[in-house]
């Protein structure tokens, strides 16, 4: 005869299995994605699909990379067209935070600042530097500043909209204990705003660094000697495909590589982010 505590545990549901973890192949996708551009690509150079004049195979521009590494392209290595290309970006960058999140934060607190500086950051947010630059240039010069004011005027409205969105996004109950505990103004702003808000900023911050490098080929159309948009715009004014497309590969590849380093900041340093 079953008692009752054999019949209560045949009643009792088993636990299913633990499911092993196995090797996640979503993971490959994006690597199996890229062999099959370039396989395609080779494919259609080798076979004459495309002139090799207007489609230069991998391997062609593999070669023009380490000729424009070790010799150099249009008196400068790739480093150094690189180097001077990171540095305009990022002195654009600085000086675009320095500006645009004080910016945004008069646009979240203040109705007067909002109607100073909203219709500004809405006028220039649609523009393509292409727009502004010829008056740039009459303004500023063929200078090293006029082509850092053309990328940070780029950069500039996301991190603005950016921080504006993170302040407003700060909630009343903290501000309002903050206050109830004694906190000064300046307490407030150190202590609840920007800890609140520092994550979206850093999501303009993400944001502003692509707009950058997309100016970066207009902003270095103007009296510049080194660069990879420079680089870029010389080769192709002698048909040399080979370097135009190593210099939109090191430019996408550049843009990526800082985009990972801006998560992992991220992650280190705005571990209270919710959209990680």
């Amino acid at each position: 005869m079953s008692t009752i505590e054999d019949i209560a545990g045949q009643d009792e549901p088993t636990a299913p299995a633990p499911i092993s973890p196995g090797f996640d192949w979503v993971r490959l996708v994006p690597l199996l994605t890229v062999f099959a551009i370039i396989t395609l690509w080779s494919l259609a150079a080798s076979r004459g699909w495309v002139s090799k004049v207007f489609l230069p195979s991998p391997l062609a521009v593999l070669k023009s990379a380490y000729q424009v590494s070790v010799s150099g392209f249009a008196d400068s290595t790739l480093l150094q067209h690189l180097l001077a290309s990171l540095g305009r970006v990022f002195g654009a960058l600085a000086a675009s935070i320095v500006v645009a999140v004080p910016i945004g934060a008069i646009i979240a607190s203040s109705r007067i600042g909002r109607g100073i500086f909203d219709p500004i950051v809405e006028f220039l947010r649609p523009l393509p530097p292409l727009a502004y630059l010829p008056l740039i240039i009459i303004w500023f010069g063929i200078g090293e500043a006029s082509k850092v004011l053309v990328i940070g005027l780029a950069m500039a409205p996301p991190i603005i909209i950016a921080t504006a969105a993170g302040v407003r996004s700060v909630s009343r109950d903290r501000l309002n204990a903050a206050r109830s505990l004694g906190a000064t103004r300046s307490q407030l702003l150190r202590f609840v705003v920007l800890p609140s808000a520092l994550p979206s900023i850093v999501t303009g911050i993400r944001i502003a660094l692509g707009a950058g490098w997309s100016t970066l080929v207009a902003a270095e159309l103007v009296a510049a000697s080194r660069g990879l948009g420079f680089m870029i715009q010389s080769a192709a004014t002698f048909l040399g495909t080979d370097v135009v497309i190593l210099g939109i590969a090191v430019i996408g590849i550049v843009a990526i590589l800082l985009e990972l380093l801006m998560r992992a900041l991220e992650r280190r340093f705005v571990p209270w982010s919710t959209h990680l």
